[in-house]
């Protein structure tokens, strides 16, 4: 297994090192491909606990033929020295819908830190959403992600990432009480051409993310990133729309990448479940023009 890099902004954290080696070491390997039929499956699965995926379903009515697969966790909420790791495999023309079971929950860290490694890598013709649950950091957490993404040109990727403030019901409530939130996403074409790179560290201490430019008093960011071909671009830019609604207390904005690779689309919000039927309905966008079908509704208890 690959191990996290540490980032230099994490190295202040990473001294009780000795801990680490109590840390969870999850890791997950999801490969997709077409089986002789045509049919999207999982065709590998590797895993390393607490890391969980039960069998692919398919329930999604829009395309039933879709895989389905949930990620779950038995390690309970992720504490210092955890180290995991993903990597996500669709080969050609293969699609998958891949999410996780639960939020992901961050508990106080004083020793060390937790750092996902994600690596994505999608061949010609490929699809996949990726719409894990969102991420909650308690007091004193300390949280680094590193997404890897190789994508063919005829690929599409819709990618998203929901970060709360903190716990909202807890004593008093916890918001942006964690000590640092790294996360770092950058893709590239299969001959290593780059598209592009992406990344926010928040130190809530030295800089308050309430502030007038970043979050402005929200509780919820949410970060989706789509890689499609040029046209699918053009299309989804034009239909999207940026707004900011402050009697329901939701804003988006959109932007292009660059090298003409895709886009960046981005809410901020007070209402979890607000926040992610923006992004599903983003995501319901992409696919309808990719694949000429809807994103369904999520299950009401999600």
């Amino acid at each position: 297994m690959t191990p996290t890099v540490c980032a230099k902004e994490m190295r202040p954290f990473a001294g009780g090192l000795h801990t680490a080696p109590t840390g969870k070491r999850g890791y997950l390997y999801l490969g997709f491909e077409l089986d002789g039929d045509g049919k999207s499956i999982l065709r590998h699965l590797e895993r390393r606990t607490p890391l969980i995926v039960q069998q692919e379903l398919y329930f999604d009515e829009a395309m039933p033929e879709m895989p389905c697969v949930y990620i779950l966790s038995s390690g309970g909420p992720n504490v210092d020295g955890d180290r995991y790791e993903q990597h996500f495999v669709v080969r050609r023309n293969a699609f998958a819908h891949v999410s996780t079971g639960a939020a992901t929950k961050l508990a106080e860290m004083r020793r060390n830190y937790s750092g996902l490694t994600q690596r994505i890598e999608l061949e010609a013709g490929a699809y996949l959403e990726y719409l894990p649950e969102p991420v909650i950091p308690c007091r004193h957490t300390r949280y680094q992600v590193d997404t890897s993404i190789r994508i063919d040109p005829t690929a599409t990727l819709f990618y998203s990432e929901i970060y709360l403030s903190g716990r909202r019901y807890f004593g008093t409530g916890e918001r942006f009480c964690y000590d640092i939130l790294s996360v770092k996403t950058r893709a590239r074409r299969p001959d290593e051409t780059p598209l592009f790179q992406e990344k926010f560290i928040v130190r809530p201490d030295r800089l308050s993310p309430e502030r007038l430019g970043a979050m402005d008093g929200y509780d919820i960011f949410a970060n989706a990133v789509v890689l499609t071909p040029p046209d699918k671009v053009a299309d989804l830019y034009g239909r999207t729309k940026a707004f900011i609604d402050r009697k329901s207390r939701l804003a988006a904005g959109i932007t292009r990448l660059p090298n003409d690779c895709g886009l960046s689309y981005k809410v901020l919000g007070d209402d979890t479940g607000a926040v992610k039927r923006l992004v599903r309905r983003f995501c319901s966008d992409v696919r309808q023009c990719v694949k000429g079908r809807p994103l369904p509704d999520e299950f009401p208890w999600r």
